[in-house]
């Protein structure tokens, strides 16, 4: 059985990974730290909770080794797709770094602009960023990066295929060709493909697993339920007081708004329950984190920025409030649970609205996933017209069971009142008109017209009450603008 001995890493980062608790590699650390010590370009594919991070961080270590950093130009760069995961990288590099006297500059937003140069200035032997706060550090000339030895992108699907191309690219024409560049991810479509062969010369594979799978150690399965964000809210409910061995759990949101608004109903109902998603400022993310890693909240509401390589040990349990669009993040939602060998639960809420979507799912992990009772065929079918929109706003923006009142309070939406008395006084005043010789059913409006009334052609008023009553047209279909020409159009031109 291979051992982190036999893969050629120094004595420091042994001593460092034994007091770590770790003996045996998994295979993709296996599979990728002899050629990444060999100065070859690593395109590494493995499904999430495998140790990617450990794989290009272990290496790196040895190979820093030899040289010192210089002010203003890294030895190293890793770019990252979010600031929590520049951070977990940080993290690792302290623990499997603490034989080295290596400087590690972390470059991501929400932090000063000033303390970040503070260490630039020292020298950086490992500098771990995002891309666009890399690219502000460059413009402002605090950066010189002619001296990156080894680029590592992490998370290379999301990297490439979430917009980060322009910014790569960027950054790659500002490193030396010579580098040495590795490629970590869980998924890697075809056409993903293409682009990362763009970046990696004579790359070894590294595939230890089929991409897009799935962990075998996390148990997964899709719950019914109705569309109506109210329903869904009361089935997640449930189906968490029904989990015995839940310890804790993320619960994923498509939305950042239903993130917040998820939150809110969990909090009311007694939960201890904590918020995630991008809009958050920097500290308030990583305190969050820290809290439910502590175990001080036992429930994390997040959106896909918690989806990524977060690296939180002992997650029981995975809840996908909204089944995600995008079938690639389905795998890493569910790789936060069931890491490191252990066992984990997934259950995805599923409506009949997202049915493509979890046969998209299905077809990219190439199994089928099994329902927890029942399906949706047994759900009574909902009338489409009464379906609340999945924001919970009717069309006229308000929430169709409450109203807000002043400064965020809520009150219940007054119920229309119809009794025998309010008809039969309305029959009256129809009594009334009728014997007065008036119209019994005037327009509210004073000033309005009758329609009874002949009305001249060119009459303005009535393109108003047409507005309303565009559904009862039978008429033909006009050309053009018809009868009504736009008044701008009526304007003589300059002889």
């Amino acid at each position: 059985m291979t051992t982190f001995a036999d893969l050629g890493l120094s004595p420091k980062v042994l001593s460092a990974v034994t007091d770590a608790g770790y003996t045996i590699p998994t295979p993709i650390q296996a599979g990728a730290i002899p050629p990444a010590l060999a100065r070859r370009d690593i395109l590494g594919i493995a499904q999430t909770g495998t140790g990617k991070t450990a794989s290009f961080v272990l290496p790196m270590l040895t190979l820093l080794e030899k040289g010192r950093a210089r002010a203003r130009m890294p030895r190293t760069l890793i770019l990252e797709p979010t600031r929590e995961l520049a951070a977990q990288v940080a993290e690792n590099f302290e623990k499997y770094g603490k034989n080295h006297k290596l400087n590690v500059a972390l470059l991501i937003g929400g932090v000063s602009f000033d303390e970040q140069d503070r260490k630039l200035e020292r020298g950086a032997d490992v500098l771990i960023c995002t891309p666009g706060r890399l690219l502000d550090h460059c413009e402002r000339g605090k950066l010189l990066m002619t001296g990156v030895e080894i680029l590592v992108i992490d998370e290379a699907d999301r990297m490439l295929d979430m917009g980060f191309i322009p910014d790569i690219e960027r950054i790659a024409k500002l490193i030396p060709f010579t580098r040495q560049t590795l490629f970590f991810s869980a998924t890697m479509p075809p056409e993903i493909q293409k682009l990362a062969d763009r970046f990696l010369q004579n790359p070894e594979r590294v595939e230890v697993a089929p991409p897009s799978s799935t962990a075998k150690t996390v148990t997964q399965r899709l719950v019914a339920t109705h569309s109506k964000d109210y329903e869904k809210r009361a089935t997640l409910r449930d189906l968490i007081r029904a989990q015995q061995d839940l310890k804790n759990a993320i619960i994923f949101c498509n939305r950042k708004v239903d993130v917040a608004d998820l939150f809110r109903s969990l909090d009311r109902h007694g939960f201890s329950v904590g918020a995630l998603h991008g809009d958050m400022d920097q500290r308030s993310r990583m305190t969050m984190l820290s809290n439910f890693k502590d175990g001080n909240i036992k429930l994390l509401v997040a959106s896909d920025v918690a989806a990524r390589g977060l690296d939180i040990p002992d997650v029981s349990h995975v809840f996908n409030f909204d089944v995600p669009i995008h079938a690639e993040d389905y795998v890493h939602r569910i790789g936060r649970t069931g890491r490191a060998g252990r066992s984990g639960a997934a259950f995805t809420l599923v409506s009949r609205r997202d049915t493509k979507f979890v046969d998209a799912i299905e077809k990219l992990i190439d199994q089928k996933v099994e329902w927890l009772s029942g399906n949706l065929e047994e759900l009574p079918q909902q009338v489409e017209s009464e379906e609340r929109p999945r924001n919970g706003r009717d069309r006229g923006g308000r929430d169709r069971d409450r109203s807000r009142g002043r400064k965020g309070e809520t009150r219940s939406a007054e119920p229309r009142i119809e009794t025998s008395e309010t008809e039969e006084k309305v029959e009256a005043v129809k009594a009334e008109r009728k014997a007065e010789g008036r119209p019994q059913n005037p327009a509210r409006n004073p000033r309005a017209a009758n329609h009874s009334a002949p009305r001249p052609a060119n009459d303005d008023s009535r393109d108003r009450r047409n507005r309303y009553r565009r559904d009862e047209d039978d008429g033909p279909t006009p050309l053009g603008f018809g009868d009504e020409v736009p008044a701008f159009m009526l304007i003589a031109g300059k002889a």
